[in-house]
């Protein structure tokens, strides 16, 4: 089979999971209004399938900061960091960064999925060991394909099955990075982080936490897992996103170890991109001080979102295994979750339609996010619109 057949083939098997087509991925977005709603095609539709957890996308403090940089220094860096793309901004955010975590340094990507391929590949190399969930993140499972090492997955959040393979590498263990996520973005749950530290710590090994989708959601600051654990000296290295919490775009890598400002030297991701323009800069600054302070936003969050999970639950919803931001109802099959999807959207509602091999355990997802813009009534009318579609779609 050539290339281009391989990709055919590949879109002949999408149809076959979609009769319809390809229709419900990439829907163009044509106005936003808020960070709630905005308009597709004729029709102006709640937003329940973003990850602006904190409603922060039209924040007049992030827009007015981002106005600025492009007035002050132009739309773009056209450069890495490693030769003109090294703008004061850039620093600055890093040294914000170090100190909202109390880390010693900080380094920031171009892009979330970067910050995880930069970190994970100039971290390990051939001859060592990626030991990762199972249910890890595609920017994970690229970073350690990167790297050369040897990549072993444990089942999800079990972390029985953690020590069995870390027992197993015996002296190996010393050279392993264990990688687990704060909330993972599919289910929403989050990883049982004070026993993989434990195991961590008995091994030798050493442990990255991706606080992707929990950055600005769990913690009194907003930190993420290892805050609400209470274990941020525990955790070799962090690392996240711009693109959630602090709508923007870029990535980060945190730590106390002096070793991580030599990733600046041998990450392939950092050193051969194109830095983060100075508006996208500006305005995750701007974000990141609303985010410390934003412990009002964070309850308003978590309101809505025990408030939708608790009501599909209480319907007979298949859901996720705990309340969070991100509210999945789990469906047996592709068509299923289509119908779901298409019934929302009909009634003005847009949610993110997951299908294998991204749904775990081949199932379909039908997946909100809830931020602390929606309202109470909008929360409401969304529970609304589930309770009528559930006797067509449950069956």
């Amino acid at each position: 089979m050539s290339l281009l057949e391989k990709l055919d083939a590949a879109a002949s098997a999408r149809i076959a999971q979609l009769p319809s087509g390809l229709g419900a991925f990439g829907i163009p977005i044509e106005e936003i209004y808020s960070p709630t709603e905005a308009r597709i095609g004729t029709k102006r539709i709640l937003l329940l399938g973003t990850n602006n957890y904190l409603g922060l996308s039209f924040s007049p403090e992030c827009r007015k900061a981002a106005h600025e940089a492009i007035d002050q220094e132009g739309t773009g860096t056209t450069g890495s960091r490693m030769a003109n793309g090294n703008y004061s901004g850039h620093r600055a955010l890093e040294m914000e960064f170090a100190d909202f975590y109390q880390c010693r340094s900080c380094i920031v990507f171009t892009t979330g999925y970067q910050a995880n391929l930069g970190t994970i590949s100039g971290l390990i190399g051939p001859g060592d060991v990626a030991l990762i969930d199972g249910d890890s993140h595609a920017s994970i499972y690229d970073g350690c394909v990167l790297s050369g090492a040897d990549i072993i997955r444990f089942r999800h959040n079990d972390v029985i099955d953690l020590e069995k393979r870390l027992r197993r590498l015996g002296e190996r263990s010393k050279n392993t990075l264990i990688i687990v996520e704060g909330i993972y973005s599919m289910l929403g749950d989050q990883a049982p982080l004070a026993d993989i530290v434990r195991l961590k710590k008995a091994y030798n090994s050493t442990l990255l936490l991706d606080e992707a989708h929990s950055l600005g959601v769990l913690g009194e600051t907003g930190q993420g897992l290892v805050e609400k654990c209470g274990l941020i000296g525990e955790v070799d290295f962090i690392t996240g996103t711009f693109s959630k919490s602090l709508c923007g775009i870029g990535g980060y890598c945190v730590s106390n170890h002096p070793q991580l400002d030599q990733l600046r030297y041998v990450s392939h991701p950092y050193i051969f991109t194109a830095s983060p323009s100075p508006a996208t800069i500006a305005a995750t600054r701007a974000a990141l001080k609303l985010l410390r302070n934003g412990r009002e936003l964070r309850e308003r969050l978590w309101e809505n979102a025990r408030q939708l999970y608790s009501h599909l639950q209480a319907l007979g919803y298949h859901v996720g295994p705990e309340p969070g931001p991100i509210v999945a109802t789990i469906l047996d099959s592709p068509q299923q979750a289509l119908a779901l999807w298409k019934g929302l959207l009909e009634n003005g509602i847009y949610v993110n339609l997951i299908l294998p091999p991204a749904a775990p355990e081949g199932k379909s997802l039908v997946r909100c996010s809830v931020n602390a813009a929606h309202t109470a009534k909008q929360i409401e009318y969304v529970c609304e619109v589930f309770s009528q579609l559930y006797p067509s779609i449950i069956q």
